[in-house]
């Protein structure tokens, strides 16, 4: 398994900690080969941070600026209408900040917005920070120990783990996992080891450990940078994940269709369920003559990518509960809807261009701030709104507009 990390880690892939700097600030060269497209693309939405001035009031894990909180260390788990809720309750304060600071508030289209949520989500900012204390008590409890070794504690049938401190997307081990899973599920077999099932949170507590207890690379982490969805796609149809999988009405049925999903799930959630569900997919694509792909970390990322970009991770919101929130919040003072509400703001019903949820929060990021005082970081005025509230005014306000 080392051996196969270390092999993906150096095959041409876009890993090193320095390349994501030169990403952050638009290198061309990346920006071309991530040029927006149809789909949430997360590595557009790396240059997204680094050009909207992002880049200047957060960091990512300590790379970036410190006017904001650190978007790669905040500690509870997040979802799209968190961070979309979150954008929206700040929007006021930062505007106030940037305007002291002499900064004008960048305009973020639907395909920028939708290209820099995906870029977090594959940079982990979904994700909640594991226990280093749980995930030992799990390598042993999950019979880890037994093929591998952690500070030279451990069995030698698998390779030591130490070396895992300097990988720090899940991307790294998720090909690796794949990839050795049938190797390592004989080796269990023989040992007459039940192959342990792993939930989203033992996968970070599990990590967690190994990153507290390994020694750091001299040369710093290296990241799987942001996965393509347009190459994600293609992946899909190459790797014959398309013969077992539907994604909107296209493909197998042997497997669940993928698109559209609307699971509630973070990266590392993800890697548990592929871990999980590995040992089944695989035998059914060899009852099938289906041969087994190899994937690299970065065609990993590539198809996570794709997956976002076709909402297989996406929430889904309460339209009726939405058109409540519109009365409740106080968005009909200034906008009208149904014959009723507001004249100074356009009519909820004639905004165009609300199909997508990206749509929709870039136009609530768009959203003006005159007439909202900031006082001790207090908001006057301004409507706060739940990841709940989020995602079903969202719902509401796509359901007003549909694409014919």
């Amino acid at each position: 398994m080392n051996a196969q990390i270390q092999a993906h880690a150096h095959q041409g892939r876009r890993v090193v900690f320095a390349a994501l700097c030169g990403l952050f600030v638009g290198s061309a060269s990346l920006v071309g080969q991530a040029a927006a497209g149809p789909t949430q693309n997360a590595a557009a939405g790396a240059a997204v941070f680094g050009s909207k001035g992002c880049v200047q009031c957060h960091a990512i894990k300590a790379m970036g600026g410190g006017a904001g909180p650190d978007l790669g260390l905040i500690e509870e788990r997040r979802s799209f209408f968190q961070l979309a809720a979150a954008m929206w309750n700040h929007l006021p304060a930062m505007h106030a900040t940037m305007a002291e600071a002499g900064t004008e508030r960048p305009r973020l289209s639907a395909q920028e917005t939708g290209d820099l949520i995906a870029f977090l989500f594959t940079l982990d900012y979904f994700d909640a920070i594991g226990s280093a204390d749980s995930g030992r008590a799990l390598f042993a409890e999950r019979k880890c120990v037994l093929c591998h070794q952690v500070q030279g504690a451990g069995g030698v049938i698998g390779p030591s783990l130490d070396y895992l401190s300097q990988y720090s997307s899940p991307m790294f081990v998720a090909a690796a996992m794949w990839g050795h899973g049938p190797g390592m599920a004989e080796t269990m077999r023989s040992l007459r080891v039940e192959r342990p099932r792993l939930t989203g949170s033992e996968f970070r507590d599990l990590m967690a450990f190994f990153q507290s207890v390994s020694e750091a690379s001299h040369g710093g982490p290296m990241y799987v940078l942001p996965g393509r969805a347009d190459v994600g796609r293609e992946l899909f149809s190459s790797k014959s994940c398309l013969r077992c999988h539907s994604v909107r009405g296209s493909g197998g049925q042997i497997g669940p269709p993928l698109g559209g999903r609307g699971l509630e799930w973070s990266a590392s959630d993800f890697v548990a369920a592929l871990w999980n569900k590995a040992p089944s997919m695989q035998a059914a694509m060899l009852a099938g003559g289906i041969l087994i792909p190899d994937l690299s970390a970065e065609e990993m990322a590539d198809l996570v990518a794709y997956l976002y970009s076709v909402n297989y991770f996406s929430e889904t919101g309460d339209t009726r509960r939405g058109r409540q929130l519109v009365t409740q919040k106080g968005c009909l003072q200034c906008h009208g809807l149904d014959a009723r509400g507001g004249t100074t703001a356009p009519d909820l019903a004639e905004i165009t261009g609300l199909v997508t949820q990206t749509e929709v929060v870039s136009a609530l990021w768009s959203h003006t701030t005159s007439g909202v005082e900031t006082s001790a970081g207090e908001l006057a005025g301004w409507p706060a709104l739940s990841a709940s509230d989020m995602a079903d005014l969202v719902a509401f306000l796509r359901g007003l507009r549909q694409a014919p």
